[in-house]
């Protein structure tokens, strides 16, 4: 069986996991020889043009967030029908199933694992990116311990899977996480993604969600209307100050919670330091409560205009009002009969006297021809078709024809231009700009838009994306556009010597490098301070490539070897090999085999001291 490869490039190995809108495989991308995870959109989705759009629309949004705690988003594509988003391929495990193997977390290493959350979130924060689905399952810690947040906006366009609430205008997220205002269909903003991360702590320092139940809408209800059990009182081990940190995140009123995400990661860096944090324990009144109802299979929420609690179906209307009505009814039913009987007898009914001449409306917009229609007693059947020289919108042709006698009340159907037929969008994707323009040109297309972008894969000069994709219908006169490559973006390296390698690598981050870390002996900068970046501060690089970040372990130290006994030339010798100056006392020897020998030195044999230092010998010498 031959193995499949999407866009030409991306060559599955293996089956990944299944999700509730896609399945993931592990890639091999061919043009840069390495691994990528392949996210591939069921079918059913990818009927859904809406669907699609947001997922495209959310993927691009993804791909902006560069930062060291960020899996990335590499590229999308459409192949066999479907779509596919093309990721930094994470070798590791899910907080998720770390939390299930190993139980709670100690709390420094849950705090340490919440910091760098925080930290991803607020960069997302900051590039008007909201997760809506922060859950330890989107949360990947690779084979170093190193922390990266996954699905950042895809969530948006989500899927059906299993408590999974993703219906539009209703609620975004996983049940088990989401914030009281998701549960109530409500606005969303940065602190919906800082209680959800505070839900990820509680999990993370007690070993399970603060809140559980049958179903999803249980889950949402106790979101909504009740007190998460302290941490402390599912696990005694849990600090006074990492759960000041939680109860904080999971206030029911997003003002009583940490303003920002980088808020929290800066109170959770403070634990980790022994420092007492800002957080009080801080659990308002919960928001007025708004009805939840199942939706569809029951994995769903939406909100309700009523206020309460879910309602019984409502008694059955007492029998004796079920005899009135059918009473009345009767009598309707008799009264109708005698009034048609004596309409007929007058004549009303006599089909000359309901035709009437058919109006024309050729060249009037649909709502003018209905409203013509209708105000001589007609019904109206409207049909849409393409016309290359009707204006659209407007009729073009109708039936019966202007003039023509018809029965008031009968149908009269009226086609309406949907404008020139649409043609297909070509496919131009990897030509250079001038062939994919004149591709456009005679493909019929007038209206076409050339934008500019760096990309560090793909050469200046060709074509990275366009819009409407190929294959997809459009007007003549619709916009179409091109995004050309303008070769790879250069950055600045900043200058991140002195500083502590979280932060030193969060900085670069933000300026889209990757990062890379190596120790090295100073005796002039402090342990875990950064000594320099290779390349250089102030140098440029490509946006993406990797600085290398060259961490203090403090200053340089060797062993001072015993020379006790020798010869002052031999220890001298020995000493110097060490990388030791050499200092030489003499005294008066005790024992004759002493003269000449080294009696005793300083530091002390097998003492660690600083390269390069001195160590004092003192010789035996003749009394």
């Amino acid at each position: 069986m031959s193995t499949q490869v999407y866009s030409g490039r991306y060559e599955i190995v293996e089956h990944l996991a299944r999700g509730g809108m896609a399945e993931v495989y592990v890639a091999h991308d061919q043009l840069l020889d390495r691994r990528v995870a392949l996210k591939v959109l069921f079918p059913e989705f990818a009927a859904d043009r809406s669907f699609v759009e947001r997922f495209r629309r959310e993927a691009r949004s993804a791909a902006a967030l560069n930062h060291p705690n960020i899996v990335s988003v590499y590229d999308t594509g459409e192949e066999n029908g479907t779509y596919y988003i093309v990721m930094e391929y994470v070798e590791g495990r899910t907080l998720r199933d770390i939390i299930r193997s190993e139980g709670p977390l100690l709390p420094q290493r849950a705090a340490d694992i919440g910091a760098d959350i925080a930290g991803a979130l607020a960069f997302a924060h900051r590039h008007g990116v909201v997760h809506r689905d922060v859950k330890p399952g989107n949360v990947l810690i690779d084979r170093a311990g190193r922390v990266k947040v996954t699905d950042f906006g895809i969530a948006r366009a989500g899927g059906d899977m299993q408590e999974n609430l993703t219906q539009t205008g209703a609620v975004m997220g996983t049940a088990t996480y989401f914030s009281p205002e998701q549960a109530q269909g409500g606005a969303i903003d940065p602190r919906s993604d800082v209680y959800s991360l505070g839900v990820v702590l509680y999990e993370m320092a007690t070993g399970r969600p603060p809140f559980s139940g049958d179903s999803p809408v249980a889950i949402a209800y106790q979101h909504v209307r009740e007190t998460p059990p302290p941490p402390s009182s599912v696990n005694a081990d849990v600090p006074p100050d990492l759960e000041a940190c939680v109860l904080k995140c999971m206030a029911k009123n997003p003002a009583n919670r940490y303003a920002t995400a980088d808020d929290l990661r800066a109170d959770l860096i403070r634990f980790g330091q022994g420092q007492r944090v800002q957080a009080e324990p801080v659990l308002a009144p919960p928001l007025d409560a708004t009805v939840m109802t199942p939706a569809l299979d029951a994995t769903r929420v939406v909100s309700q205009t009523r206020v309460g609690t879910v309602l019984p179906e409502e008694a059955p209307a007492r029998s004796g009002m079920g005899r009135y009505v059918a009473l009345l009814l009767g009598l309707l039913a008799v009264l109708g009969v005698l009034l048609w009987l004596l309409a007929s007898q007058l004549g009303l009914f006599d089909k000359a006297a309901t035709r009437v001449a058919v109006p024309t409306v050729v060249n009037l917009t649909e709502d003018q021809a209905r409203t013509r229609l209708e105000a001589k007693g007609f019904k109206v059947k409207v049909e849409h078709k393409a016309n290359d020289t009707v204006e659209s919108g407007k009729v073009f042709d109708q039936t019966p024809d202007a003039d023509v006698k018809a029965d008031k009340g009968s149908e009269v159907t009226i086609v309406v231009s949907s404008g020139a037929a649409p043609l297909t969008v070509p496919n131009v994707v990897g030509q250079d700009e001038a062939a994919a323009v004149a591709a456009l040109g005679r493909a019929g297309f007038t209206n076409v838009t050339v934008t500019r972008r760096a990309d560090n894969d793909v050469q200046a000069g060709r074509v990275l994306e366009q819009t409407p994709k190929a294959n997809d219908q459009a007007a003549k006169d619709a916009p179409v556009t091109i995004v050309v490559s303008s070769g790879r973006e250069r950055k600045t390296v900043p200058d991140v010597r002195g500083r502590d390698l979280a932060d030193a690598a969060n900085l670069l981050g933000q300026q889209g490098f990757q990062t890379t870390t190596r120790n090295q002996a100073s005796d002039t900068v402090g342990e875990g301070k950064v000594i320099a970046t290779d390349p250089a501060p102030g140098q440029q690089a490509d946006a993406r490539s990797t600085v290398t970040i060259f961490v203090s372990t403090g200053p340089d130290t060797a062993t001072v070897p015993d020379v006790t006994g020798e010869s002052q030339a031999q220890a001298t010798a020995d000493l110097q090999n060490a990388g030791f100056g050499v200092d030489v006392k003499q005294e008066p020897a005790q024992r004759d085999k002493d003269i000449g020998k080294v009696i005793s030195q300083n530091p002390a044999p097998n003492a660690k001291v600083t390269k390069g230092s001195t160590v004092t010998i003192t010789v035996g010498a003749q009394p």
